[in-house]
């Protein structure tokens, strides 16, 4: 037969056929499903029966105990970076995170950035964390003999020893539009401390359990802005597990007024029953406020029994009653190990270019906190007993110099924020002390009393010690340094994550010049943040480094790296910005030295007319996207 007649018999048939039915053609795709209906993977084991759950492939878990010792109780939402994220129902043994494998997940809400609550398992398990670790003893065996003959310095550092899992997805919007993000997962063994939500104290194993830290993440990306999300596709990468995922709100009707970094979790008290009283110093002001608490690097919940709010009259003693502060309705809230709370909306006048008092009762015992370690400001700590109300001083008998568990204080309102990211110079060092003369504390008093651009909140994250590419602080554990995590680790945290940030403005890099880094180090961290902060759609600008000649670790080398870096900052174009800090208050005579009228006599911080100065000279103009 030819095949002009086969062709000819067949659209007979068809048209004998008719129309297809409704019920002849493929049904509808399945709707998006929720996170939890798409759990393929069992990582939590109780401690009696470990080889219940295999979250690595190699018969390793995550410990139940553990994770109840720490607060994160199955079904409980849990605030991280501003992300509200509820942790998946768990039974040990059963199965609680999904392996990212292209699955659609639906996913509602508009915002800044979506929030996962991952780990990447691409580290050989518990087997590959001790091979990890005997690698990085070597490594730091052969950096300790290859000083270089010329500077005395130690050869860069390798690689850290790290098992990241990398992997593409999408995000779906109501709008029929879409976008692509690229999201990074540490390994729950071996990632970096510094970045960590929760670090856990054990490892279960089908042998048992071992000593052996394990360790979950949050990870926030850009959402396109103010359009409503559909769906989120995962990447396809097996070994990244996700255990939670929202959208964080963007913090509308917000303007940040104050708030402080937490520089890592150290020794406090301890306290036993006792009432902080802190004193905090506004920028912004606006007819309702709410307050934040971090626990961050902490291993053990706190509970805060109650808090209220008032204005300072002086020292611990509030103009009129304080007024008492609820969370989700409640009086007082645990914060989990490694997350935060905020308080609910409270109408209360907060006053701009004012002293308020956060008061709150610690009802347990308190040894070590999350703090902030230098406030450059006194505040107080009570007798025993709930005095939160108490507008008297006579049971604050003691005097505190940190900001511990608080980190923020908001107010309704207002246009948002501009973020200081900075190290001892932005924290107020060498300012004198209770007269909030800090330079952040100087450029809210100017953004207040002009007409040209808005009235911004100013938020000091300003770290004693901080650098811009090392850690400090490791971010983990009881450590009495101040100085923190890198300003790169925090940078999430203490900048895009603040409420209703608007410009950042990056002053640092003494630190690391002086202990030995190199400009292409400093650099690198900075070129990084300028990207992060351009893809939130922040304006960033940076102020170049000041002089310290005269500091015993400000040598010539040293300075030579901070001029390299001061011009990269002014002719790189990488900034939208940038403030001459290093032109303002060096020595035109002794350019490596900072003016004597403004040198607090340290040579390193300018005191509080170099403050000023520094502050005056920013064209506010800049700070407006």
């Amino acid at each position: 037969m030819r095949s002009s007649t086969l062709v000819l018999l067949a659209l007979a048939l068809l048209t004998a056929a008719g129309p297809a039915h409704a019920a002849d053609r493929p049904g509808p795709l399945p709707l998006p499903l929720p996170l939890e209906q798409l759990f393929d993977n069992r990582a939590v084991s109780d401690d009696a029966r470990p080889g219940e759950a295999d979250f690595d492939g190699f018969g390793a878990s995550l410990s139940a105990q553990d994770l109840t010792a720490a607060g994160w109780t199955p079904g409980r939402a849990l605030t991280v970076q501003g992300a509200r994220l509820t942790l998946p129902r768990w039974q040990p043994g059963e199965p609680d995170n999904v392996r990212a494998a292209g699955q659609e997940v639906r996913v509602d809400g508009s915002g800044d950035a979506l929030a996962f609550l991952v780990a990447g398992t691409g580290g050989g398990g518990a087997a590959g964390a001790r091979r990890c670790r005997k690698s990085e003893r070597a490594k730091a065996r052969r950096a300790e003999h290859s000083r270089t003959p010329d500077t005395g310095r130690s050869a860069p550092a390798a690689e850290p020893c790290t098992a990241e899992v990398r992997g593409s997805g999408s995000v779906s919007y109501e709008d029929g539009t879409s976008s692509s993000y690229r999201l990074t997962a540490p390994d729950w063994r071996t990632g970096p401390s510094a970045t960590k939500t929760v670090a856990l104290p054990h490892v279960n194993t089908p042998g048992g359990q071992l000593p052996l830290t394990a360790r979950l993440y949050v990870v926030t990306l850009p959402l396109e802005p103010g359009r409503e999300v559909a769906s989120v596709r995962l990447p396809r990468a097996a070994a990244l597990h996700v255990f939670a995922l929202s959208v964080r709100a963007a913090g509308r009707g917000w303007t940040g007024t104050w708030a402080a970094a937490t520089s890592g979790r150290q020794p406090v008290g301890p306290w036993t029953d006792r009432t902080l009283r802190l004193v905090v110093h506004t920028s912004a002001g606006g007819p309702r406020v709410r307050l934040r608490f971090d626990n961050t690097f902490a291993a053990a919940p706190v509970r805060i029994g109650a808090a209220t709010v008032a204005r300072q009259a002086e020292g611990a003693a509030a103009r009129g009653a304080p007024v008492p502060l609820s969370f989700e309705g409640a009086t007082a809230v645990e914060i989990p190990a490694g997350a935060q709370v905020f308080s609910d909306p409270l109408d209360f006048e907060v006053p701009e270019d004012a002293n308020l008092l956060v008061s709150f009762h610690l009802p347990g015992t308190v040894a070590e906190a999350p703090v902030h370690r230098l406030a450059v400001q006194r505040s107080y700590v009570s007798e025993p007993g709930d005095h939160t109300t108490q507008d008297g001083p006579a049971a604050y008998t003691s005097v505190l110099t940190s900001w511990p568990l608080l980190t923020g204080v908001d107010v309704a309102g207002g246009p948002g924020s501009v973020v200081l990211l900075g190290d001892s110079i932005t924290d107020g060092t060498a300012s004198t002390g209770d007269a909030n003369r800090r330079w952040p504390d100087v450029l809210a008093t100017r953004l207040l009393r002009q007409q040209e651009v808005p009235h911004y909140g100013v938020l000091n994250q300003g770290i004693s010690g901080n650098r811009v590419a090392a850690d400090v602080y490791p971010g983990d554990g009881v450590f009495a340094s101040p100085s923190g995590v890198s300003a790169t680790h925090r940078f999430d945290r203490d900048v895009l994550a603040q409420t209703s940030a608007r410009t950042a403005v990056l002053f640092q890099g003494v630190n690391d010049v002086r202990w030995g880094a190199t400009a292409e180090q400093v650099i690198a961290g900075l070129r990084e943040m300028a990207g992060r902060g351009h893809e939130r759609g922040l304006r960033m600008l940076a102020a170049t480094i000041v002089p310290c000649e005269g500091e015993a670790r400000c040598t010539a080398a040293a300075d030579a790296e901070r001029v390299a870096v001061n011009v990269w900052i002014r002719d790189a174009g990488v900034f939208d910005g940038v403030l001459d800090f290093d032109g303002v208050v060096r020595d035109p005579d002794r350019p490596a030295r900072l003016l004597p009228a403004y040198d607090s006599g340290d040579h390193l911080h300018p005191g509080d007319a170099g403050l000023a100065a520094v502050a005056e000279s920013v064209d506010l103009r800049l700070l407006a996207p």
